[in-house]
């Protein structure tokens, strides 16, 4: 059966988010005097929305409610002011939403970074191509892994879940795509590893964003 549309996650999926990510959180942390981490570290830190990320990122004993609030808050101010320092769409993103364009394929973004964020990052990077829905995590719907968000988009598509592909680097993307029944497709070039993927439900994997158009025929 063809398929017809493709969910796509964002940050280390269409986006590399990492060091702007990485940054704005470690000036917060240096600013309230706790230890900060290597960049790469927030490959594992990020993925699950921004609260999730200060909670990971807190010493332990740290953690408390007002610590991880006062902390996300200061996250928020500063990534809001920097999150396109470095960030850029990865290499053969451009060239892959052409072709699916082209094809008349239809696209849709969900991610767990807020919503008005998530809507505002892809009109800013991501100008040039038509994403018929842009999701970021919303008051009362679920965040990723949870289906809801993603059934909703189908919903919405009026495409069923046979003819859609779900498009993510993470294992929080490959539960989601597993339990809204849709074809978990896990990335490469992105934050995790493969072993991650496969473990979590991923179908097919690509190395890079061309090879979609390959499992597309």
């Amino acid at each position: 059966m063809p398929y017809r549309a493709i969910i796509f996650d964002l940050d280390g999926t269409l986006l590399n988010t990492l060091d702007d990510l990485a940054d704005s959180t470690n000036r917060v942390l240096q600013s309230q005097g706790f230890p900060i981490h290597p960049v790469d570290a927030y490959r594992y830190f990020v993925g699950n929305g921004a609260r999730k990320l200060i909670d990971r990122v807190l010493p332990e004993d740290q953690r408390s409610e007002d610590t991880i609030a006062r902390c996300l808050d200061l996250f928020l101010k500063d990534y809001e002011q920097n999150w396109k320092v470095k960030t850029r769409p990865y290499p053969g993103i451009p060239e892959l939403l052409d072709a699916l364009q082209a094809r008349g394929i239809r696209l849709a973004i969900l991610s767990n970074k807020p919503h008005d964020f998530t809507v505002h990052c892809v009109a800013s990077l991501l100008p040039d191509w038509r994403f018929d829905l842009v999701f970021g995590q919303r008051e009362g719907i679920p965040p990723k892994p949870h289906p809801a968000a993603a059934l909703e988009i189908l919903e919405k598509l009026r495409v069923p879940q046979a003819e859609c592909l779900y498009v993510g680097d993470t294992s929080t993307d490959m539960q989601t795509a597993v339990a809204a029944s849709l074809y978990p497709t896990g990335v490469l070039w992105g934050f995790r590893e493969r072993e991650e993927l496969v473990e979590h439900g991923a179908r097919s994997l690509l190395k890079h964003p061309r090879d979609l158009m390959t499992l597309l025929e």
